[in-house]
């Protein structure tokens, strides 16, 4: 597990939550990611800028979305976006938990994001945490994804079904047990 900057001490009495690459570590195997993405209500942007700086971090540019590209005191990029989706407060307020402990948004709102960004890397991570996901996790999406971004329900179940698709062992064959054994030495 890569380590990323505890920010919970520097933002505590905020809502705040990961997302992004290093959020999807609470819903699939780890992948490699350059920075750390969190995401705050858009109230609260200054108040946590403020808290950053006095931290050490150091803002070094404003992001293609509301929000600013922050560095750490080590370096590290803390993208911080300022968010005012409807579902926002409340996905704040009950993060799920990453395997290092670290607040993230619940997969319902990490799929409504994903699917909102349309990079090449979202579609990925999408299918990948789609297929690890449970019936009852899925549940959970697909009631968030008619509830908020309805327009994309469609979407949603094709990219279940190629992520149910990729966990699929695939059946054995004649050239892996040519001996008819179920052994296929």
């Amino acid at each position: 597990m890569n380590p990323w900057p505890d920010l919970r001490p520097i933002l505590k009495g905020i809502d705040w939550a990961i997302i992004g690459g290093v959020a999807t570590r609470a819903y699939m195997p780890e992948r490699m990611t350059k920075d750390l993405d969190i995401l705050v209500h858009r109230d609260d942007g200054d108040a946590v800028i403020a808290k950053l700086e006095k931290a050490g971090y150091r803002m070094a540019s404003r992001l293609a979305v509301p929000g600013y590209l922050m560095l750490s005191p080590e370096g590290v990029e803390v993208d911080v976006i300022f968010g005012s989706y409807p579902w926002l407060k409340k996905a704040l307020a009950h993060p799920a938990k990453d395997p290092a402990g670290y607040p993230v948004v619940e997969l319902p709102y990490l799929i409504i994001l994903k699917m909102e960004a349309q990079r090449a890397r979202d579609l990925g991570d999408l299918g990948t945490m789609l297929g690890w996901a449970s019936d009852a996790e899925l549940d959970e999406v697909r009631a968030a994804v008619a509830r908020y971004t309805p327009e994309d329900s469609e979407d949603l179940e094709s990219i279940i079904f190629i992520g149910k698709k990729e966990q699929e062992v695939p059946p054995s064959t004649e050239a892996d047990d040519p001996n008819g054994t179920g052994d296929s030495s």
